[in-house]
C-alpha cells in the first residue's frame, strides 16, 4: 500500500507566500499539478523561518524545472 502514495518533490522556496502562489499557478496553467507547503502560519512574519516551497509530483519535477527555467530566462 505505501506504493500508492504521490511523492513530491521542490521545485522553489520563497520567504513569501505571494511569489511561491504565483509560481505554482505558472505551473498549474502548463499541465503541472503543483502545490504550495508551508505556507500554513497565520503570523507572516515567521516565514523567514520556515520558507515556503512549491512542490510537484516526483515524475513532473522535470518538466517544471524545464518551464521555470525558461520563465527565468524570459524576465
Amino acid at each position: 500500500m505505501d506504493n500508492d502514495k504521490q511523492q513530491f518533490k521542490t521545485v522553489a522556496t520563497f520567504q513569501d507566500v505571494m511569489s511561491a502562489q504565483i509560481t505554482a499557478g505558472m505551473l498549474n496553467e502548463n499541465g503541472i499539478p503543483a502545490g504550495v507547503f508551508g505556507a500554513d502560519s497565520s503570523f507572516s512574519a515567521l516565514s523567514y523561518m520556515k520558507p515556503v516551497e512549491v512542490k510537484v509530483n516526483e515524475e513532473d519535477y522535470d518538466e517544471a524545472m524545464s518551464i521555470l527555467a525558461a520563465a527565468d530566462k524570459a524576465e
